[in-house]
């Protein structure tokens, strides 16, 4: 199990990107558009970079739903290699089954 605050420190991650999601789309858009001027680009950078820092989509990281754990994760399932195998074993994931020769 992750620690709490980790996990927690994630979450609100997530409210931030989600309460600047429009208007950091906005910017970027306006900063890689070739065809506006250079100083409209330079001043879209510049207004990126007032947003928080956590407000960038990039610093969300993937962790298992059950356990909080950051490596090893499935996107499929969202679920870490552990808790994938456990779940796997016991025959709790629709589809998925453990393989024996």
């Amino acid at each position: 199990m992750a620690k709490l605050s980790s996990i927690n420190k994630n979450e609100r991650r997530k409210k931030l990107v989600e309460k600047y999601k429009a208007q950091y789309a906005k910017l970027r858009a306006i900063a890689d558009d070739e065809s506006r001027d250079e100083t409209e680009r330079l001043i879209a950078r510049l207004k990126m970079a007032e947003l928080p820092r956590n407000a960038n989509p990039t610093r969300i990281r993937n962790r298992c739903e059950l356990t909080g754990r950051s490596r090893a994760y499935y996107r499929k399932f969202r679920l870490s290699r552990i808790m994938l195998r456990e779940l796997g074993n016991k025959g709790l994931i629709p589809g998925l089954t453990k393989s024996s020769w």
